[in-house]
Protein backbone atom coordinates (compact mmCIF):
# COMPACT_ATOMS: atom_id res chain seq x y z
CA UNK A 1 0.00 0.00 0.00
CA UNK A 2 1.59 3.23 -1.37
CA UNK A 3 2.17 5.45 1.95
CA UNK A 4 0.34 8.36 -0.26
CA UNK A 5 -2.72 6.87 -0.36
CA UNK A 6 -5.59 8.45 1.55
CA UNK A 7 -9.28 7.52 1.57
CA UNK A 8 -12.71 9.76 2.89
CA UNK A 9 -16.02 8.64 4.19
CA UNK A 10 -18.48 10.63 4.88
CA UNK A 11 -21.10 9.08 7.96
CA UNK A 12 -24.67 10.31 8.61
CA UNK A 13 -26.21 10.76 12.18
CA UNK A 14 -28.84 8.63 13.34
CA UNK A 15 -31.57 8.42 15.69
CA UNK A 16 -32.21 4.95 17.23
CA UNK A 17 -34.92 3.34 20.11
CA UNK A 18 -37.37 4.97 17.77
CA UNK A 19 -40.79 4.97 19.67
CA UNK A 20 -41.09 1.49 20.85
CA UNK A 21 -38.68 0.33 19.33
CA UNK A 22 -35.80 0.06 22.22
CA UNK A 23 -32.08 -1.25 20.36
CA UNK A 24 -34.15 -1.87 17.73
CA UNK A 25 -35.25 0.43 15.24
CA UNK A 26 -32.70 3.16 14.16
CA UNK A 27 -32.83 5.83 11.05
CA UNK A 28 -30.31 7.93 9.54
CA UNK A 29 -29.75 11.68 9.68
CA UNK A 30 -28.89 14.50 7.47
CA UNK A 31 -26.47 15.54 9.69
CA UNK A 32 -23.05 14.15 8.86
CA UNK A 33 -19.13 13.46 9.76
CA UNK A 34 -16.41 13.44 7.27
CA UNK A 35 -13.55 11.33 8.04
CA UNK A 36 -10.36 10.77 6.01
CA UNK A 37 -7.63 8.75 7.14
CA UNK A 38 -4.60 7.72 5.10
CA UNK A 39 -1.07 5.37 6.20
CA UNK A 40 1.83 7.71 7.57
CA UNK A 41 4.98 7.65 9.41
CA UNK A 42 3.53 9.22 12.82
CA UNK A 43 0.35 9.11 13.92
CA UNK A 44 -1.72 12.48 13.63
CA UNK A 45 -4.92 14.21 13.76
CA UNK A 46 -6.42 16.82 12.19
CA UNK A 47 -10.00 17.80 13.96
CA UNK A 48 -12.14 20.31 12.49
CA UNK A 49 -15.72 22.05 14.07
CA UNK A 50 -16.29 22.79 17.55
CA UNK A 51 -17.65 19.22 18.31
CA UNK A 52 -14.18 18.22 17.73
CA UNK A 53 -12.69 20.49 20.53
CA UNK A 54 -12.31 17.73 23.56
CA UNK A 55 -11.53 14.72 21.75
CA UNK A 56 -8.48 13.01 21.65
CA UNK A 57 -5.66 13.66 19.39
CA UNK A 58 -3.37 10.27 21.07
CA UNK A 59 -3.82 6.61 20.36
CA UNK A 60 -6.35 6.64 22.91
CA UNK A 61 -8.72 8.17 19.97
CA UNK A 62 -11.86 6.57 19.31
CA UNK A 63 -11.52 6.31 15.16
CA UNK A 64 -8.01 5.36 15.69
CA UNK A 65 -8.74 2.45 18.01
CA UNK A 66 -11.59 1.30 15.59
CA UNK A 67 -9.19 1.19 12.81
CA UNK A 68 -6.43 -1.08 14.58
CA UNK A 69 -9.42 -3.69 14.99
CA UNK A 70 -10.27 -3.74 11.73
CA UNK A 71 -6.60 -3.62 10.67
CA UNK A 72 -6.06 -6.61 13.13
CA UNK A 73 -9.39 -8.65 11.66
CA UNK A 74 -8.08 -8.39 8.45
CA UNK A 75 -4.41 -9.27 9.11
CA UNK A 76 -2.49 -6.45 8.24
CA UNK A 77 -0.52 -3.72 10.22
CA UNK A 78 -0.53 -0.20 9.74
CA UNK A 79 0.26 0.78 13.17
CA UNK A 80 0.70 4.72 12.35
CA UNK A 81 -1.94 6.88 11.11
CA UNK A 82 -3.11 10.42 9.39
CA UNK A 83 -6.94 11.12 10.56
CA UNK A 84 -8.69 13.64 9.82
CA UNK A 85 -11.91 14.48 10.58
CA UNK A 86 -15.11 16.99 10.86
CA UNK A 87 -18.45 16.55 12.49
CA UNK A 88 -21.75 18.80 12.88
CA UNK A 89 -23.29 15.70 15.03
CA UNK A 90 -23.51 17.15 18.32
CA UNK A 91 -21.30 14.90 20.99
CA UNK A 92 -23.71 12.70 23.93
CA UNK A 93 -27.09 14.24 22.43
CA UNK A 94 -29.02 11.45 21.83
CA UNK A 95 -27.78 11.73 17.80
CA UNK A 96 -25.55 9.03 17.46
CA UNK A 97 -21.99 10.59 17.41
CA UNK A 98 -20.08 7.72 19.05
CA UNK A 99 -21.63 5.41 16.93
CA UNK A 100 -20.52 7.70 13.28
CA UNK A 101 -17.23 7.76 14.51
CA UNK A 102 -16.89 3.84 15.22
CA UNK A 103 -18.70 3.60 11.50
CA UNK A 104 -16.60 5.86 9.87
CA UNK A 105 -13.38 4.29 11.82
CA UNK A 106 -13.82 1.37 10.58
CA UNK A 107 -14.95 1.62 6.98
CA UNK A 108 -12.32 4.23 6.48
CA UNK A 109 -9.68 1.51 7.72
CA UNK A 110 -11.25 -1.07 5.60
CA UNK A 111 -11.45 0.70 2.55
CA UNK A 112 -7.81 1.90 2.99
CA UNK A 113 -6.45 -1.70 2.92
CA UNK A 114 -8.52 -2.80 -0.19
CA UNK A 115 -12.27 -3.81 1.44
CA UNK A 116 -11.04 -7.24 3.14
CA UNK A 117 -13.86 -7.02 5.61
CA UNK A 118 -17.92 -7.08 4.35
CA UNK A 119 -20.27 -4.53 5.25
CA UNK A 120 -22.03 -7.13 7.72
CA UNK A 121 -18.78 -7.89 9.60
CA UNK A 122 -17.99 -4.41 9.92
CA UNK A 123 -21.68 -4.19 11.34
CA UNK A 124 -21.05 -7.36 14.00
CA UNK A 125 -17.58 -5.80 14.88
CA UNK A 126 -19.16 -2.21 15.74
CA UNK A 127 -22.91 -3.34 17.92
CA UNK A 128 -20.36 -5.20 19.60
CA UNK A 129 -18.79 -1.92 20.92
CA UNK A 130 -21.50 -0.24 20.99
CA UNK A 131 -23.67 -2.94 22.47
CA UNK A 132 -26.67 -2.17 20.23
CA UNK A 133 -27.11 -2.23 16.90
CA UNK A 134 -29.61 0.35 15.94
CA UNK A 135 -27.06 3.36 15.82
CA UNK A 136 -24.81 1.84 14.47
CA UNK A 137 -26.78 0.23 11.54
CA UNK A 138 -28.36 3.23 10.40
CA UNK A 139 -25.28 5.27 9.79
CA UNK A 140 -23.93 2.09 7.54
CA UNK A 141 -26.73 1.39 6.08
CA UNK A 142 -28.45 4.60 5.83
CA UNK A 143 -32.34 4.89 5.68
CA UNK A 144 -34.74 3.04 8.80
CA UNK A 145 -32.95 0.30 9.79
CA UNK A 146 -34.69 -2.78 12.10
CA UNK A 147 -31.48 -4.95 13.57
CA UNK A 148 -31.51 -7.98 16.00
CA UNK A 149 -28.25 -8.72 17.73
CA UNK A 150 -27.42 -11.77 20.09
CA UNK A 151 -24.59 -10.68 21.09
CA UNK A 152 -22.25 -12.69 18.47
CA UNK A 153 -23.90 -11.58 15.23
CA UNK A 154 -26.83 -8.89 14.07
CA UNK A 155 -29.32 -9.32 11.83
CA UNK A 156 -30.63 -6.22 9.84
CA UNK A 157 -33.40 -4.80 7.29
CA UNK A 158 -32.73 -1.39 5.69
CA UNK A 159 -36.10 0.42 4.71
CA UNK A 160 -36.18 3.02 2.48
CA UNK A 161 -37.50 6.10 4.51
CA UNK A 162 -41.26 7.34 3.04
CA UNK A 163 -40.69 10.18 0.78
CA UNK A 164 -43.32 12.18 2.36
CA UNK A 165 -41.42 12.05 6.21
CA UNK A 166 -39.68 14.64 7.79
CA UNK A 167 -37.50 14.53 11.17
CA UNK A 168 -36.99 17.26 13.54
CA UNK A 169 -34.89 17.02 15.45
CA UNK A 170 -34.40 18.78 19.25
CA UNK A 171 -30.77 19.24 20.72
CA UNK A 172 -30.59 19.97 24.26
CA UNK A 173 -28.25 22.40 25.83
CA UNK A 174 -26.93 19.44 28.50
CA UNK A 175 -24.57 16.58 27.43
CA UNK A 176 -25.83 13.42 28.69
CA UNK A 177 -23.52 10.04 28.31
CA UNK A 178 -25.76 6.87 26.82
CA UNK A 179 -24.51 5.03 29.70
CA UNK A 180 -26.25 7.45 32.37
CA UNK A 181 -29.23 7.26 30.37
CA UNK A 182 -29.76 3.70 30.34
CA UNK A 183 -29.54 3.92 34.06
CA UNK A 184 -32.63 5.40 34.32
CA UNK A 185 -34.12 2.15 32.77
CA UNK A 186 -36.33 -0.11 34.48
CA UNK A 187 -34.98 -3.32 35.67
CA UNK A 188 -37.99 -5.44 34.65
CA UNK A 189 -41.31 -4.98 32.74
CA UNK A 190 -44.80 -6.36 33.13
CA UNK A 191 -46.41 -8.83 30.68
CA UNK A 192 -48.58 -6.08 29.40
CA UNK A 193 -46.04 -3.33 28.85
CA UNK A 194 -43.76 -6.30 26.84
CA UNK A 195 -46.62 -6.69 24.70
CA UNK A 196 -47.58 -3.32 24.25
CA UNK A 197 -44.23 -2.39 22.99
CA UNK A 198 -43.70 -5.36 21.15
CA UNK A 199 -47.23 -5.22 18.83
CA UNK A 200 -46.18 -1.05 18.38
CA UNK A 201 -42.69 -1.87 17.65
CA UNK A 202 -44.46 -4.02 14.94
CA UNK A 203 -46.97 -1.40 13.82
CA UNK A 204 -43.99 1.19 13.24
CA UNK A 205 -41.99 -1.00 11.21
CA UNK A 206 -44.92 -2.19 9.12
CA UNK A 207 -46.15 1.58 8.97
CA UNK A 208 -42.64 3.06 8.03
CA UNK A 209 -42.40 0.15 4.97
CA UNK A 210 -45.84 0.64 3.67
CA UNK A 211 -45.87 5.05 3.92
CA UNK A 212 -48.34 4.62 6.17
CA UNK A 213 -47.51 7.97 7.79
CA UNK A 214 -51.03 8.07 9.53
CA UNK A 215 -49.76 5.51 12.19
CA UNK A 216 -46.52 6.87 13.20
CA UNK A 217 -48.54 8.68 16.07
CA UNK A 218 -49.95 5.78 17.22
CA UNK A 219 -46.99 3.28 16.62
CA UNK A 220 -44.71 5.63 18.37
CA UNK A 221 -46.36 5.30 21.55
CA UNK A 222 -43.21 3.34 24.17
CA UNK A 223 -43.72 1.82 27.88
CA UNK A 224 -40.09 0.78 28.34
CA UNK A 225 -38.26 4.22 27.85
Amino acid sequence: MSNNRKVRVKIPASTANLGPGFDTLGMALSLYAWIEMGEAEQTVFHLYGDEMKDVAQDKSNLIYKVAQMVFDEAGVSVPELEISMYSEIPLTRGLGSSASAIIGGMVAANALIGSPLSNDRLFDMATALEKHPDNVGASLFGGIIAAAWDGIHADVIRIEPPEDLEVLVVIPEFELATSKAREALPSSVTVADAVYNVSRSSLLTGALACGRLDLIGAAMRDRLG
